[in-house]
């Protein structure tokens, strides 16, 4: 599948955006992983690269594996690399998420990024969604254009007072809009902490349920580098920065819509790799969900 060609300009704006993005982002997060993270999980489900780069997150039948940030955010960029399990993954999920409940309790607000696993051959489904005091229902499941098993590919997520943005490698695989800034249901009040884990799903993740782990494959192990975070650090009763000051990139009008490249890159995906959007689920939804009515390029 052939993508249109971007004009010199356009490629260049890009790369100072992404020069731009890694100084910020590198410069939010300092010091190791002891410092800005907690496991939750065995230490021996928990390891890393002798240069401490690379985070390997293990599931098998003792125990699933976790981790998330000690400071929580409201509004800014979140991104990492991440390469999946490969081989038998079914019933195997890897999650990289934020919520603003440290247990996911019943009236949090959360936005997924979950990676669901399947047989041999079969390729990954990527589900997102978005939850606002404790509701969710806004699936959306793509397929992707890469094996996301034998290489780290970067996963991204940008989160301002408009819109929330999914992407993939820099191109944006969904938008959810904020209806008028009215809708009851986009998270923007409370700060959300990042969560990273990899547990056992097999009652909904693959076929609805119907395909189980395999536990002979058994350890199934994530990998995680480069874990960049450009936010608004939350500090009660309230945050240090206020994002309608505009005073960072992620809440400028730039990151209020799609940029013209982004708008292709939008289209193309929306034409090859959807599986499913819940706002075109009229058996679900018998009314359509306000923020559908959207243009997501707008």
């Amino acid at each position: 599948m052939e993508r249109n060609v971007t004009s010199m300009a356009d490629i260049l704006l890009i790369l100072a955006l992404m020069a731009t993005l890694f100084a910020l982002s590198h410069a939010q997060l300092k010091g190791g992983f002891e410092e800005n993270f907690s496991k939750s999980c065995p230490g021996t489900h928990f390891k890393t690269s002798k240069d401490g780069q690379i985070w390997y997150l293990t599931l098998d039948q003792v125990s699933d594996c976790g981790f998330m940030t000690k400071q929580s955010y409201r509004f800014g960029w979140y991104s990492t690399k991440l390469k999946l399990v490969g081989g038998d993954s079914a019933g195997v999920v890897t999650a990289f998420y934020m919520c603003s409940e440290v247990e996911a309790g019943p009236l949090r607000d959360e936005i997924d990024f979950e990676f669901l696993g399947n047989r041999t051959g079969q390729p990954y489904l990527i589900q997102t969604n978005v939850y606002n005091n404790g509701s969710g229902g806004r699936e959306m499941r793509h397929q992707l254009w890469f094996d996301p098993t034998l290489d780290f590919h970067t996963y991204s997520i940008l989160w301002n007072s408009h819109q929330i943005v999914f992407f993939v490698d820099e191109v944006p695989i969904r938008v959810y809009k904020n209806a008028n800034h009215t809708n009851n249901f986009f998270p923007a009040q409370r700060p959300m902490y990042v969560f990273s884990s990899i547990w056992n799903a097999d009652n909904w993740a693959t076929r609805g349920g119907l395909d189980k782990i395999n536990w002979k494959n058994a350890p199934f192990v994530a990998s995680y580098k480069d874990f960049t975070i450009d936010a608004c650090p939350w500090k009660n009763p309230y945050p240090a920065c206020v994002s309608t000051t505009t005073q960072h990139w992620w809440d400028q009008y730039n990151a209020w819509h799609l940029s013209s490249k982004q708008k292709i890159d939008y289209a193309w995906v929306q034409r090859n790799f959807v599986v499913y959007n819940y706002c075109q689920d009229s058996v679900r939804n018998k009314y359509k969900p306000q923020e559908c009515w959207l243009n997501p390029l707008d």
